[in-house]
């Protein structure tokens, strides 16, 4: 499976979590927002400036930035 960082998937994609890094309250943001290995994403939008990023969660909308989103390793849904 290819495995790539949240802030480089593609509009529309659906996409598994599978790692999660970064230090202490980065990492426990991105996990309170649901981004946890198994969760699975699909990024709704960008913004025209390219940050922050729109991605769908167990049902919801979050708003992250790309420096958060490059601390999620993610794999291609089929």
């Amino acid at each position: 499976m290819e495995r790539l960082r949240l802030s480089e998937a593609r509009v529309g994609g659906r996409y598994r979590v599978v790692e999660v890094s970064g230090g202490g309250a980065v990492k426990r943001r991105l996990m309170d927002l649901g981004l946890v290995c198994g969760a699975e994403v699909k990024v709704v939008k960008v913004a025209p400036l390219g940050d922050p990023i729109d991605v769908e969660v167990k049902g919801f909308n979050i708003a992250i930035r790309m420096s958060e989103a490059q601390h999620v390793i993610v794999e291609v849904v089929d």
